[in-house]
């Protein structure tokens, strides 16, 4: 199909000016009317762990009460990411909770040098090594807490990756989800997510 984006005539007096002149100016009105030609990828977040629109693997469920998971953080790997960038955060929230919501996951102070969390990076250490700091979720633990919804109709996990303006959002460990969240917010370059689902 042929592109509309660049429409450039040749015809007088185009045609009298030497050709480098007239590539220049094709190209500055294909930049002014196709911006979206050079713009940078779209930030964007994938996962060994979950597929978008799936279902929760029990190595992701909760550990506890009457959910009998491997309680292991989602493999997470992104893309893309915003120039500017100083640092990342990821969540894991639960809007179908009553209430408020839950939160299962926060993690903030990710080093932009990063592009990919691997799996169990909460339980594993892998984390502590980055520099990275945990919020407290509602099941007060700090770090990863799976998905474990009472019987009934499936809820939805939102998990996001946030490209941060700064490397220090001065949170620390064990803080509330909900501080962490709402300090990201302030810092938030750009994001990127996907949603899973799981009931019982």
């Amino acid at each position: 199909m042929r592109s509309r984006c660049l429409v450039v005539s040749l015809a007088s007096p185009f045609r009298r000016m030497p050709f480098l002149i007239c590539a220049m100016l094709g190209l500055a009105l294909f930049v002014a009317h196709c911006p979206g030609a050079f713009a940078e990828g779209v930030f964007t977040l994938t996962s060994a762990s979950f597929r978008a629109g799936g279902t929760v693997d029990a190595a992701q469920v909760f550990d506890q009460d009457d959910c009998k998971g491997g309680n292991r953080s989602p493999q997470l790997t992104w893309h893309n990411a915003p120039a500017g960038t100083r640092s990342f955060a990821v969540t894991v929230f639960d809007p179908d909770a009553p209430g408020r919501g839950w939160w299962h996951w926060a993690v903030a102070a990710i080093p932009a040098t990063a592009d990919s969390l691997p799996e169990n990076a909460s339980s594993s250490g892998f984390l502590k090594k980055l520099g990275a700091v945990e919020a407290r979720n509602d099941f007060e633990i700090d770090g990863y807490g799976g998905p474990c919804p009472p019987p009934g109709k499936p809820h939805r996990y939102i998990v996001t990756v946030y490209a941060l303006s700064t490397a220090d959002l001065r949170l620390a460990q064990g803080r509330p989800a909900l501080m962490f969240d709402h300090e990201i917010g302030t810092a938030t370059l750009g994001s990127a997510r996907m949603v899973v689902n799981y009931g019982r």
